[in-house]
């Protein structure tokens, strides 16, 4: 039997060779993927917008791993993000409604979250899962509130934004991101656990 000398040794080189191993990992391939949390509150502009669409909040989906994206279906992301990108306007909702929050599809004009609602919209007409299209609210550097779309796939999880034609991987954006809709309801929505301070302003 080891005595407790040569058995703490033991622990401690095995603790050291288990670091040196994670360690070794790429960072991409821990945190590709968002953790999300516990079900919290909508915010009100998805609130008031199931209110008017509650067939589109009221869809309960099979808890999935990620989709695996094809080459065409990455086209697909690319092309729905540019083309919504580039033919509606920006306006806030002040602008548009008179009202500090108004959460819309968009004809010719809109702000983020409409932005964000068209996109998913589109990609699910074209056969993803809405369980991998979710809406997600940001903090932009600035400290202003924002929303983007996120799209669940096996390589991680993508942003697609209005306000870059890019998708990003969501750990190459500079946003600190606050909570998303759940990947297994419609109207329901879970925080993101990223480490981050959580504070949740107004979209813009």
């Amino acid at each position: 039997m080891m005595n407790a000398s040569k058995t703490r040794s033991v622990a401690v080189s095995f603790f050291a060779l288990f670091a040196t191993a994670a360690a070794a990992l790429p960072a991409s391939q821990a945190n590709v993927h968002m953790v999300t949390g516990n079900v919290t509150s909508q915010p009100i502009g998805h609130y008031e917008f199931c209110q008017r669409y509650a067939d589109e909040c009221n869809i309960r989906l099979p808890s999935s791993l990620p989709a695996k994206v094809t080459e065409f279906g990455w086209d697909m992301i690319h092309q729905v993000n540019a083309s919504v990108n580039g033919r509606i306007k920006a306006k806030t909702d002040a602008e548009l409604y008179g009202r500090e929050e108004f959460w819309a599809y968009p004809v010719d004009a809109g702000d983020c979250e409409d932005y964000a609602l068209e996109k998913r919209k589109e990609l699910s007409d074209k056969g993803f899962s809405l369980a991998d299209l979710l809406i997600t609210v940001v903090r932009k550097p600035d400290g202003e509130g924002h929303a983007v779309l996120t799209v669940r796939t096996s390589d991680g999880d993508f942003v697609l934004d209005n306000l870059n034609n890019d998708v990003k991987l969501w750990t190459d954006t500079s946003y600190t991101f606050l909570k998303r809709q759940a990947s297994f309801s419609t109207g329901r929505w879970v925080t993101i656990e990223d480490g981050r301070e959580v504070v949740v302003g107004a979209l813009r």
